[in-house]
């Protein structure tokens, strides 16, 4: 009985999430690039992006912030992630700001709170580096130069209901700007998670993310000086207007089963995402872990026409990499530090490589 009703609990909360979701997704691959803050769609967490984004049903901690925010609900205490990606090189010095197309700097930080709530934290800023102006007049530049600034910041909390069901909220903060025009948003996440198996080792989740209202570029870019009439005395400065932009939301429905023996786990996981604004993806993954001390992690993400130069819409190719050392600390509180890789094949470009630090306190 008390299984049935663990059930009807969790298909009460899939259907609260997918009644807005009905409603925003269109399904149309069509309508790739008329979305706004893209960046919304970067993984920056090192082990998560390290099998694809697959591990929906499984992420724990707080990487959770950004694939399936219930899993932060298994925070144990306190946890802090410092991480940094060269997204899309093309230099030959990783993680330099000069050879590649952005470098993502990520914090987080997450807390216990209570018996079963959990608060979590985190900002993800991208540096594109120094971008030369120009003009109509000087279109090799020699006028200066200019540096877009991306930012999210994310403010969480999780919580768990039961020994199967585990669910959250996660608040965003989006801004975007240049020296002379700037947007700013919000956007909305939730997920939950479920725990099955005779040894918990079968879990399934579903996370709805960046649902929110439009955006609208502002600035004194979109001024500039005119003449009224004929008389050029009178000028008066013009204000354009940008067109409102929709935000990239997505739905994640996954699943994971681990295989334990001894010492060793095996964890299979797959994902299904549905995008509003872009071709659904399908991600597979794997992780190998031995004691939990060394992970080991391999993933692919498969949409149509991925396989084909001609038909495809993405620049990441779609198959992922990375590992994990944790070691720990010392003493008997079962605090940990581990260092984190990730790989992300892309065409063109040389990939993208992810490099963290986890502190488990």
């Amino acid at each position: 009985m008390k299984q049935i009703n663990n059930w009807v609990k969790i298909t009460a909360v899939v259907a609260f999430l997918a009644i807005p979701f009905s409603h925003t997704f269109s399904g149309n691959p069509q309508r790739a690039g008329q979305a706004g803050a893209s960046e919304l769609l970067i993984n920056p967490w090192v082990r998560t992006s390290g099998w694809g984004g697959a591990n929906v049903a499984s992420v724990r901690g707080l990487e959770g912030i950004y694939s399936n925010v219930a899993g932060l609900a298994f925070t144990q205490k306190t946890e802090l992630i410092f991480s940094q990606t060269s997204w899309l090189q093309y230099g030959g010095k990783m993680f330099s700001s000069d050879d590649a197309v952005s470098t993502i700097n990520s914090f987080g930080f997450s807390q216990k709170v209570g018996e079963s709530g959990v608060l979590g934290f985190s900002v993800m800023s991208m540096d594109f580096g120094n971008i030369e102006i120009t003009t109509v007049e000087l279109p090799d530049g020699g006028i200066g130069t200019y540096s877009p600034k991306f930012m999210n910041m994310s403010f969480a909390y999780s919580r768990i209901f039961s020994n199967s069901i585990y669910g959250g909220a996660t608040v965003k903060v989006i801004s975007e700007q240049i020296s002379n025009v700037s947007a700013s948003g919000i956007a909305l996440d939730a997920g939950i998670q479920y725990v099955t198996g005779t040894k918990d080792n079968m879990k399934f989740g579903i996370s709805l993310k960046n649902v929110g209202p439009r955006m609208m570029f502002t600035g004194d870019g979109f001024s500039f000086r005119g003449v009224v009439g004929d008389d050029d005395d009178y000028k008066m400065t013009v204000e354009q207007r940008s067109s409102e932009l929709e935000l990239p939301a997505l739905l994640n429905i996954g699943m994971s089963y681990d295989v334990n023996v001894q010492r060793h786990r095996i964890t299979g996981a797959g994902t299904f995402t549905s995008n509003s604004f872009q071709k659904d993806q399908y991600r597979l993954g794997g992780e190998y872990s031995y004691r939990e001390m060394f992970m080991l992690r391999l993933g692919y993400v498969y949409e149509e026409g991925i396989r084909t130069p001609n038909t495809r819409t993405t620049v990441l190719r779609g198959p992922a990499a990375g590992f994990t050392i944790e070691l720990p600390m010392g003493g008997d509180s079962g605090s940990t530090f581990g260092l984190d890789y990730s790989y992300r094949h892309t065409d063109p470009f040389q990939g993208s490589h992810a490099i963290g630090a986890r502190i488990n306190l």
